[in-house]
């Protein structure tokens, strides 16, 4: 019986958060290319705010992480920028749909070294 929680409660954990591997240094120095990052995945219950780093799918150039500079009224769209000048990020494609928000990171793993 015990196995069978445990089991329960792993997948319900594998269903809420993501681990993923920065790539690039579009938030240095914060989040370097070979941290890793715990995402919240994104449902009803979670609130995005100001200031939040999340990671997104936009169409066009993948998987990015950005941190949260505005948010519409609505909550339905969000501008979302790098700590780099030369980030691709809201500057250059605009709004993210919330829609398209995979999730809000919740911890930072920095790469040895």
């Amino acid at each position: 019986m015990q196995q069978v929680v445990a089991s329960c409660v792993f997948a319900f954990y594998l269903r809420m958060f993501q681990l993923l591997k920065v790539a690039g240094d579009s938030l240095l120095p914060e989040y370097q290319s070979g941290d890793f990052v715990v995402i919240l995945k994104i449902s009803g219950c979670i609130r995005l705010r100001v200031g939040d780093v999340i990671v997104f799918h936009q169409p066009g150039y993948g998987v990015l992480i950005k941190r949260i500079q505005a948010i519409s009224p609505d909550g339905q769209e969000i501008t979302a920028i790098g700590a780099n000048p030369a980030s691709v990020d809201s500057r250059i494609f605009g709004v993210v749909r919330l829609r398209d928000v995979l999730g809000k990171v919740v911890w930072q793993i920095r790469k040895p070294g």
